[in-house]
């Protein structure tokens, strides 16, 4: 019996340990994604704001967020106290719905610390073009530290939103929705980009410098989401979990697909044409929806989920467009929207689950994501300003911000 939960052990320390490298690997494709909707003039400094984020979550997140969202001995369901990280003690996690000690705690540490650098990644397009990078870096510094455990301790470290049955597998709403939420606070005091927006309403199109570039990163995304979700079973090691982790990836992928033909189709009736970044937003926008609940849903609902958000993903960035909120890639409706409704999706796809629940999650997600956001990026916008000058944003936030030019051989002969 030792030796099977030895074994059983390792196989899901080594089990988490390799989809958390997979959900690592999203970063990557944050990068390549958001690089290649940019103009080129601001590909670099996208380059450096997405590999110094992950930087920063790896520090802020092991040191002091860890401990926030995963608390040894909370102060109550609204606030989990601050005792710091025991390092040395490293035993096993425990699984909520298992009593068994199932896998490492420094497992369980890196697999949490990745999917804040997530969410933080999605702040990370929405501003682009316009912000300074090191305002950027500081509310990095701020949110993975302490904004986003705090409401991941509401949740997933067991605080009040799960007591009263908010349901979020993996992240709609604890990563998406709040990485979305945080973003918008910023955009609404950041502004939208010179020449954007016309007097008359009219929407000036900045194409993207690199769309091979963004697809790749669509790709890499995707693959990444299957640790995203995947990972988040938590073990792997009996045949019950082996199978929800094969259900999972299946449905992850089937979301994914039906978001991309949803926004393929929408664009092809209402354009004429096939628009490929809305296409590349709506598999993404297929996978945060089924992120919610992957694991209780039939490969049927997940088609039919995923197909819903490629829909609603393509008609909110028209409609961002149209109240003059400037998102260069879309990750406000990506995240935010798709967040939402993959959320609420739950409440007709899982029995278990009602919806007054689930709006009492996203409301509450909203609430503190945006206003401890605002503060934040206010007080920042206050002390060292967090938009480059008209002069510079004209040039580019490449030269200004980083000194050296992603594509020079382009514009210098």
């Amino acid at each position: 019996m030792e030796a099977i939960t030895g074994l059983s052990y390792a196989l899901n320390t080594f089990y988490i340990l390799s989809f958390a490298v997979l959900v690592m690997w999203m970063t990557a494709g944050f990068t390549m994604l958001e690089a290649g909707l940019v103009r080129s003039k601001n590909t670099v400094e996208i380059l450096t704001k997405n590999i110094a984020l992950f930087s920063i979550a790896s520090l802020t997140y092991l040191f002091i967020g860890y401990e926030l969202m995963y608390p040894s001995a909370a102060i109550n369901s609204w606030w989990p106290g601050l005792s710091g990280v025991d390092f040395v003690d490293n035993s096993s996690q425990q699984v909520a719905t298992d009593s068994k000690l199932v896998f490492s705690k420094m497992a369980n540490i890196f697999f949490q610390l990745v999917f804040v650098a997530t969410a933080m990644s999605i702040v990370s397009g929405a501003v682009a073009e316009r912000m300074k990078l090191w305002s950027f870096l500081i509310f990095a510094v701020i949110l993975t530290a302490f904004i986003y455990p705090i409401q991941g301790y509401w949740k997933w470290g067991l605080g009040f939103l799960e007591q009263q049955g908010f349901y979020d597998f993996a992240g709609s709403g604890v990563v998406h929705l709040f990485g979305a939420t945080a973003a918008f606070a910023g955009v609404l005091l950041l502004g939208p980009r010179k020449g954007k927006y016309g007097k008359k309403g009219e929407v000036k199109a900045f194409p993207g410098a690199n769309i091979p570039l963004a697809t790749l990163g669509t790709l890499i995304l995707w693959m990444g989401w299957f640790g995203f979700n995947g990972g988040s079973v938590l073990k792997i090691s009996d045949v019950s979990s082996a199978n929800s982790v094969a259900l999972v990836l299946l449905n992850t992928n089937t979301a994914a697909a039906a978001g991309a033909i949803g926004a393929l189709l929408l664009t092809k009736m209402r354009y004429g044409k096939a628009d490929l970044t809305m296409i590349l937003n709506g598999a993404l926008a297929g996978l945060v929806s089924i992120t919610a609940d992957p694991v209780s849903t039939s490969p049927w609902l997940a088609a039919a989920i995923g197909l819903i958000g490629g829909v609603l993903v393509v008609i909110s960035i028209v409609l961002f467009d149209k109240i003059k909120v400037d998102d260069p890639v879309g990750a406000i409706s990506v995240h935010g929207i798709a967040g939402i409704w993959g959320l609420l999706a739950v409440a007709y796809t899982n029995s278990d689950v009602t919806l007054i629940n689930q709006l009492v999650g996203i409301v509450v997600i909203i609430s503190w994501t945006f206003s401890t956001s605002f503060i934040a990026w206010y007080l920042i916008k206050k002390t060292i300003g967090i938009r480059i000058d008209e002069e510079h944003e004209y040039r580019g936030a490449d030269i200004e911000e980083c000194g050296l030019e992603a594509y020079p051989e382009f514009t210098n002969g």
